[in-house]
């Protein structure tokens, strides 16, 4: 739990380090800080490399930079899912040593049920309704092995919000899929990733600032709309 709590604080230190953060986010992220010796590690090793850009000469950076290869991407998510597949399997022959007769055939099909269905669903389509004036929200959610992709689209939030995007499974619980920081001008789109299956996901839900918008996926009975939400905090 420790290390889920320290990864969405972890996404900050670069701009803190860089002197780009809000007031409210930068006095959260030292609190954090005084109690986190891993994260203030890695704070002050940001900050050591920020204090030297000043240094850099733009005129040695004329060369055009480097490109990862193209096939890069597919690589490393067939690296993923590889790990993903690995862990199962060992997974379920420690469950089938453990038992024995019909409750090995009960925990085998029970296994069965939470393997991904792997890529042959369609990519589903999301769109957000209900939203404030001016703030558009879409998604695109696509079946891998390791879990969901997630494809996200924001325009016409606050510049510099960070949105923290989970999807929620039939029984409530929340997967998350990772956090990205809109910028008004720049591409808003972005690609994350949940471990949660797509045909497990009912809800897919975007923290923006202190607003929580949620759409349905996989709706098998009446679902309320795509809500816009003030956070109780």
């Amino acid at each position: 739990m420790k290390a889920e709590r320290c990864r969405e604080w972890r996404t900050l230190l670069g701009a803190y380090a860089l002197g780009d953060l809000a007031p409210a986010e930068r006095a959260g992220l030292e609190a954090h800080l005084d109690g986190c010796a891993q994260c203030r590690a890695e704070a002050a090793a940001l900050g050591d490399v920020a204090r030297l850009l000043p240094l850099a000469d733009p005129a040695r950076f004329t060369d055009p930079a480097p490109q990862p290869a193209p096939e890069l991407a597919e690589r490393v998510a067939a690296a993923v899912g590889g790990e993903h597949r690995s862990k199962r399997r060992r997974r379920g022959r420690r469950i089938g040593l453990a038992l024995s007769g019909a409750t090995a055939a009960v925990a085998a099909g029970l296994a069965l049920f939470v393997l991904p269905t792997g890529g042959g669903d369609p990519v589903q389509h999301v769109e957000f309704g209900s939203l404030p004036a001016g703030i558009k929200i879409y998604a695109a959610l696509e079946p891998h092995a390791y879990g969901t992709e997630v494809r996200m689209y924001v325009k016409g939030v606050r510049s510099g919000t960070l949105c923290r995007v989970y999807l929620q499974g039939p029984r409530g619980e929340k997967m998350p899929a990772g956090t990205f920081r809109y910028r008004w001008g720049d591409d808003s789109t972005a690609v994350l990733s949940s471990a949660l299956d797509l045909s497990r996901t009912r809800a897919i839900g975007v923290h923006a600032g202190n607003r929580t918008f949620v759409a349905p996926v996989n709706a098998t009975e009446p679902t309320a709309s795509a809500s816009d939400q003030e956070e109780a905090t």
